[in-house]
């Protein structure tokens, strides 16, 4: 059985962060503000994942109430989910699509970068996980660069259960 999940997520920059996407650090960029690293790239993911297995959201895993996860980086986070939805329900994931929608700075040339690093988080093949970028050509919070989002999807294989064979 197939089960698609969508994730979504959105920071503010901030001058005083490091910018983090899909675990690669973007250099000369402001920052996400957050928690954790901030990696919207990675926290849509695992949105994406928990919502495909029925597990809620990011928030509710790793809470921002608790200290252990301030300043955690992003990628692990993601791998945990990964073993969680495989531990749990045997899932394993087929592929994963992400958009970030950030004004500047271009991310064209980290892209491979963000998919290798998502990829081993995931524990799939690079050329299953796709990174695309958009500007927000100026327009709202993106454009104003006041902030970034991140649109994910993540395509889930669960093994058939007796109840779900009928």
């Amino acid at each position: 059985m197939i089960r698609i999940g969508c994730g979504f997520d959105i920071h503010q920059l901030s001058p005083e962060r490091k910018l983090i996407l899909g675990g690669a650090e973007i250099p000369d960029a402001p920052g996400l503000v957050g928690h954790s690293d901030a990696d919207a790239l990675s926290h849509a993911l695992c949105d994406a994942l928990l919502g495909a297995a029925g597990l809620g959201d990011i928030g509710t895993m790793f809470p921002d109430t608790q200290p252990e996860f301030r300043d955690a980086r992003s990628l692990d986070l993601l791998a945990q989910v990964r073993e969680v939805v495989f531990a749990r329900m045997g899932a394993t994931v087929v592929n994963a699509d992400a958009t970030v929608a950030l004004q500047s700075p271009k991310l064209n040339s980290y892209v491979e970068v963000m998919r290798a690093n998502l990829a081993q988080a995931l524990a799939i093949p690079a050329s299953r996980v796709s990174v695309k970028a958009t500007s927000g050509e100026g327009l709202g919070f993106v454009g104003r660069k006041e902030g970034a989002a991140v649109f994910a999807v993540a395509l889930l294989n669960f093994p058939e259960s007796e109840s779900e064979a009928e």
